[in-house]
Order: structure tokens, then sequence, then C-alpha cells
């Protein structure tokens, strides 16, 4: 009976544990790429290493920038990013992205933005559990770079941009541009 009973426990705590792994984006399928590439970006951080990079990018620096790097990072555990520039396109078919989108189709993860313009594609997709935001998944391909981004833990969309100093490339969000003009353009009209 005691037996009966341990098995079933580990086996209810196995079962909890499983949505949180399965909702973990793996990038796969591009590592032939980086062959191919003129350019490559292959950057993984776990926790460890995003605490560690934020002392080292905000070091003695007490300002605002610093301390909301800093707390922008403490929310955050694992960035994963693969960038290749090729010199020519062909170089990569959109079906190497589908054993990645094939786990953003799982339950947790919602596409929230999808670009296309003539041969360039932007997604985002968003990642929740148990009702918050537990991370962010982008690709953006174009007919000579192909960028994966997957974000665990959690970040404001509108912050993705504050990324850059750890080496994640620039990725296009609609409106973002606009939103922060509108902003400047607020703050030039309190100033006068």
């Amino acid at each position: 009976m005691r037996k009966l009973f341990l098995t079933v426990l580990i086996g209810v705590w196995t079962a909890a544990q499983l949505p949180a792994q399965s909702l973990q984006l793996r990038i796969t399928g591009l590592d032939g790429l980086a062959s191919k590439a003129k350019a490559t970006v292959d950057i993984t951080l776990d926790s460890n290493m995003l605490q560690m990079a934020g002392g080292f990018f905000t070091g003695n620096d007490k300002g605002k920038d610093a301390a909301q790097l800093k707390e922008l990072l403490a929310g955050l555990k694992a960035i994963t990013v693969r960038s290749y520039e090729f010199k020519e396109e062909g170089q990569y078919r959109r079906e190497d992205l589908d054993p990645i989108r094939a786990q953003l189709r799982a339950p947790g993860w919602s596409k929230i933005v999808s670009v296309t313009e003539e041969k360039e594609l932007t997604e985002i997709y968003m990642r929740t559990d148990q009702g918050k935001v537990a991370g962010f998944a982008i690709i953006a391909a174009e007919p000579k770079e192909l960028t994966v981004v997957a974000i665990e833990g959690s970040i404001n969309l509108n912050d993705l941009s504050k990324l850059g100093a750890l080496g994640i490339p620039s990725i296009p969000i609609p409106n973002q541009d606009k939103d922060r003009n509108d902003k400047d353009r607020n703050k030039k009209g309190k100033q006068e």
C-alpha cells in the first residue's frame, strides 16, 4: 500500500511538472545554417549568466537605465538567440523553421504578431502560464537573414529592445517606433 501511494504521488508530481517543461522552446533544426552564413550570433544565457551579465553591464552605474536593466533581467530565466546573415538569398528554407513552429503550437503559446512583407516575415509568440506572461519567441526571416529568439521569464514586449546590450539583435516590433515617437512628441510638448 505504501509503495502504491509513493508511486501515485511520484506520478502526480511528474504530471504536474510536464506542462511547465513542455512550454520551454528549443531552437532546433537550424544547426546546419551556420556553415552557410557569413555571420552568426549564438547566445544561450541561463538565469545565472543573465544576473552576471546584468552586473557587468550595470557595473558601478547607479543611474535609472542600469536599475531598469537589472530589474528587467531579474525576471528572466533564459535567453536563447540564433541569428544568421547570408551573402545571398536561398541559404535557408522557411521549412527549416517547422520544428520551432511545431513547439509554438503547444498549449500556453499564442501568436500575437505576424507581419509578412514580400519576402520578409516577423512572428512574435507569447507564452503564458497560469495567466501570467512567461516568455516570448520571435522569428524574423528576411531573404539574407534569419533570427530566432526565445526568452523565458517575465518581460514586457516593449522592453525587448532594452536587451540589445546583451547582443540580442534588434527585432522589428510593429508600432514600437510609432509609440516611441509619440512619447518623444509628448515630452517636447510639455517642455515648451
